[in-house]
């Protein structure tokens, strides 16, 4: 049995594998100053970068999870190779030979082929696949590639290539070039029946490459009607070396780019890969049969540069259909994965980038990214559309949903902000969908066993238990100076029904925006308002008694008691400023519901609903002004 490696061919290979060269393969560094590079560490999520990488030592460290070694420790830890292994790749790559010392040592190999053997088996499968390409039998295949816009070019950049039908050509050449079944079959490239035969045939084939170019996988189109295996798409099994959910597809051609530009784009396919790349969009990528997850999202950042220091952006795209929304739901619950901003890019008819391409040509893929809009408000607004926001009801279910989409962030840093934006885009108020994405917050998901009970659920001689009493609704605090004009309308109305008088005509309970104002309002109107406590003594009195809620009547009582905030009896401009200010804040509340219809108003699509509720909006503008005018004079 072969020895250990020789010490000095070890140091050779530490002395000669430049540790900023191969730490660079799977993270993206900068400039840190002192002769030492860095970048977010690849063996733990942070948001900073705190992995460091010193050239004139040869040493990494992160001071975030405290790892740290050489540039062989780094290759044994990121890929999961033993010593041996680590140190026969870097003396491959850097031209060192390696010398072994005479005598029995025991193996530090795994079990199974080496991973070596299985990066070098898909380099060869890769290379028959390419030229394969280009026999007769693949004919099917180049004109699915020219329908699709790539060109011989394209393909040779991509790397594409065609499994013959034949279902042993690829077998019998890796044996040829002294693979055993043992190595082709854990690579994932042959598959063991009552003979081994080729796990890809009769299809056109990607090599799905690492970052730094070694193929590891591959994916494969349907293209023959009478394959038998009516699957689209076929991929690589999970191998040693081949993880889906850790693969982005064009990573390897893609990973300048994005930490150049700090931009990536995530796509759905490897034909919109290659559509945005030849477009010009060259920081596309894409999974391989999965969808995006947080592993994806970990390796994504290490080539984004993606810290609170330095922002990029990572961009979306999806189908219009109901899948593409489904997509862009799983992508919003992923989203505090990235400190970058998230991004999405829809093409208004549906098309994904590389048909956009085929109909439209390179710029319209260029043109589709240029406009994304933030993937929050994409999944926001997609639960808006949803309902009738002209309807009270509407806006509440709306909000109701968007609320629990919220709440479900695990980055609580955010839900502010996103709380601001269902607001606004349901002309709501802030605080109104902020106490309902709390609410949705400690609101627990229903168990089966919690469901309502059916009659079909009794047994006989038992009564149904009664559904719990809803909690009550938690109300603003009366002294709230949000409500000030409210309340101190109220307590000139309660306490000097006569000062008040006829200046009160234009008042409605719309112009209260507190639930128990409102209900003192209307507790007023039923007695006959204002006026008719003109010449009554007794008429607050009646007011309070005709409340029903406990609570509109002890508002009534604090409202007669406490004393309004002018001296003596109030004079005829004091109540006239209030009155109109009441109302000046009810136009601006209506001003404010427009302009968020008119928000959510195309006015290249519905021009003339546009031009109505402009039209609306400039006249409550002018009624308003008129109002605060009044108030003004009021005061003078």
């Amino acid at each position: 049995m072969a020895g250990r490696i020789r010490d000095d061919d070890i140091a050779e290979v530490r002395e000669k594998a430049r540790i900023d060269e191969v730490v660079s393969s799977y993270v993206t560094l900068r400039k840190a100053g002192g002769g030492s590079l860095k970048g977010l560490c690849p063996f733990h999520d942070e948001k900073s970068p705190s992995f460091h990488v010193t050239p004139a030592k040869q040493f990494w460290h992160c001071f975030g999870c405290g790892e740290g070694g050489d540039v062989i420790g780094f290759l044994m830890k990121i890929d999961g190779v033993t010593f041996v292994e680590a140190v026969e790749r870097l003396g491959e790559k850097y031209g060192v030979q390696l010398r072994r010392e005479e005598g029995d040592s025991p193996s530090e190999r795994p079990r199974g082929p080496q991973r070596s053997r299985l990066i070098e088996a898909h380099r060869v499968a890769q290379e028959f696949y390419r030229d394969q390409l280009a026999t007769p039998d693949a004919i099917v295949a180049r004109q699915f590639l020219s329908e699709r816009g790539f060109d011989q070019a394209a393909a040779e950049t991509f790397g594409i290539g065609f499994a013959p039908r034949e279902g042993e050509s690829l077998y019998r050449h890796l044996r040829q070039r002294n693979f055993t079944d043992e190595e082709t079959i854990a690579a994932g490239l042959v598959a063991q029946g009552r003979s081994p035969y080729d796990r890809f045939r009769g299809r056109l084939l990607w090599p799905i490459r690492e970052s730094n170019g070694d193929t590891i996988g591959f994916g494969a189109r349907r293209i023959f009607d009478d394959d038998r295996i009516e699957a689209k798409y076929l991929n690589t099994s999970e191998t040693a070396i081949y993880k889906k959910s850790q693969v982005l597809y064009g990573l390897d051609l893609a990973r300048r780019e994005i930490a150049r530009s700090s931009q990536a784009v995530v796509v759905e396919g490897y034909t919109d890969v290659m559509a945005c790349h030849l477009a010009g969009v060259g920081t596309a990528v894409a999974t391989c049969g999965t969808a995006f997850g947080d592993d994806h999202a970990r390796v994504l950042r290490r080539f984004l540069h993606d810290h609170e220091e330095f922002r990029g952006e990572v961009i979306f795209t999806f189908d219009g259909d109901a899948a593409g929304q489904k997509a862009a739901l799983r992508a919003f619950g992923g989203d505090q994965n990235f400190v970058s901003q998230t991004y999405v890019a829809v093409e208004p008819s549906g098309l994904d980038p590389c048909d956009l391409r085929i109909q439209q040509g390179d710029a319209a893929v260029r043109e589709l990214v240029a406009k994304r809009q933030p993937l929050y408000r994409f999944v926001l607004g997609n639960v808006a559309s949803r309902y009738d926001l002209d309807r009270a009801d509407g806006r509440i279910d709306a909000l109701r949903e968007a609320a629990r989409l919220v709440s479900s962030i695990r980055d609580k840093s955010k839900v502010d902000a996103f709380a601001r934006e269902i607001a606004g885009m349901l002309g709501v108020d802030v605080d109104e969908a902020r106490t309902e994405v709390r609410r949705a917050a400690n609101r627990p998901a229903a168990r089966p066993d919690e469901r309502p009970a059916h009659r079909s659920d009794v047994r006989a001689g038992q009564e149904p238990q009664a559904p719990p009493e809803p909690p009550r609704r938690q109300l603003p605090d009366l002294r709230d100076p949000r409500f000030s004009i409210e309340r101190e309308t109220l307590k000139l109305v309660i306490q000097h029904p006569s000062a008040v008088g006829r200046s009160a005509a234009g008042v409605g309970p719309n112009d209260f925006t507190h639930p128990t104002y409102r209900d003192v309002w209307l507790a007023v109107a039923a007695n006959g308002g204002p006026a008719a406590g003109a010449a009554d003594p007794g008429w607050a009195s009646r007011v309070r008694s005709a409340a029903v809620d406990p609570a509109v009547s002890s508002a009534i009582s604090e409202l007669g008691v406490e004393p309004v905030r002018t001296s003596g009896d109030p004079a005829p401009s004091y109540v006239d400023a209030h009155v109109y200010r009441l109302q000046e804040l009810t136009a601006l509340r209506r001003i404010t519901d427009l302009k968020s219809r008119l928000q959510r108003t195309n006015p290249v699509e519905q021009p003339a609903d546009y031009n109505k509720m402009f039209g609306e909006l400039v006249a409550l503008e002018q009624h308003r002004r008129s109002l605060r005018e009044l108030a003004t004079g009021a005061q003078t």
